[in-house]
């Protein structure tokens, strides 16, 4: 399966036995899914399928779907004239012009009188209703798949950003692991150097403590651990951008392992080369980590 981003926009449109029906279907990072819903007046009825559709077709994201349904050309209602009440009302135009001399009334201005002039709704059957119901649940579908196309498009250019986050992460993790301060010479004598200088400063000093002290600190400041750790998430990682699929969570949870990790190694590094290393690693995690919140 591959990856999907939970930005996307699509919109279809489609014609049924004179009725125009559109749809607009947008996306943005949700922790969960989100739906709203504009639909027009009448079509409330839709909002039960609409909601499981989306949900059986995505897992994460904050949804808006907006439904508009109209005349298409030439489907206009007819007009009817309720010709009893205008010839009543063309009646008492012409008295009122012989009794009081007033203009005589015009056309247009007897068909712009309210009741003169009627333009029907047209009643719709249960069939077709039904009918109509289907074309708009049909140009949904057709509008997801969009949205589907354009998630998938930005999932597949987030998986290359995040490999190459994770080729990072292990570039540096071999880093620290091959950096010269690492080698048990080294330590050594960086603590022995440390334990002389305390010596020489004062005489009163516990020697065989002091060896005790330093090589507990040197336990403690070995990253062997963090390295292991380290190496062990990359793989992870790499798993699941392979498997594909809605692993943004997964990957979130990854992405607080590495900063852990990369954490530690700061705080245990000592030698300033590990700890720039340390500290560029986490950069590279933080940056890692704000991708991954855009993966369903």
């Amino acid at each position: 399966m591959n990856l999907q981003s939970m930005t996307g926009f699509a919109r279809a449109a489609t014609e049924h036995d004179g009725t125009a029906i559109a749809w607009e279907v947008k996306s943005v990072n949700g922790k969960s899914i989100e739906l709203r819903l504009r639909l027009p007046q009448g079509f409330e009825r839709l909002e039960p399928a609409i909601r499981q559709t989306i949900q059986k077709r995505f897992s994460r994201g904050n949804f808006q779907a907006t439904l508009t349904v109209g005349r298409a050309l030439g489907a206009q209602a007819q007009p009817v004239v309720n010709e009893a009440f205008l010839k009543d009302i063309a009646g008492l135009a012409k008295r009122l012009e012989e009794q009081f001399g007033v203009a005589p009334a015009t056309a247009d201005g007897l068909l712009s009188l309210r009741g003169v002039l009627d333009l029907p709704e047209a009643v719709e059957t249960d069939e077709e209703r039904a009918s109509l119901d289907t074309a708009i649940m049909a140009a949904l579908e057709t509008a997801l798949h969009g949205l589907e196309q354009a998630r998938l498009g930005e999932g597949a250019a987030l998986a290359t950003l995040l490999s190459g986050h994770i080729d990072a992460i292990e570039a540096l993790t071999l880093r620290a692991e091959a950096d010269p301060s690492r080698e048990a010479g080294a330590i050594r004598e960086r603590i022995a150097e440390q334990v002389r200088l305390l010596m020489d400063a004062s005489a009163n000093l516990d020697a065989s403590r002091l060896h005790m002290e330093a090589a507990f600190l040197a336990t403690k400041a070995d990253i062997r651990e963090e390295i292991d750790r380290l190496k062990t998430h990359v793989a992870s990682g790499r798993g699941l951008l392979k498997g594909g699929g809605a692993i943004g969570r997964k990957l979130d949870f990854l992405a607080q392992e590495f900063n852990r990790e990369s954490n530690t190694l700061c705080s245990k590094s000592n030698a300033a080369a590990v700890t720039a290393i340390g500290l560029e690693l986490k950069a590279v995690v933080d940056q890692f980590r704000e991708q991954v919140q855009n993966l369903e």
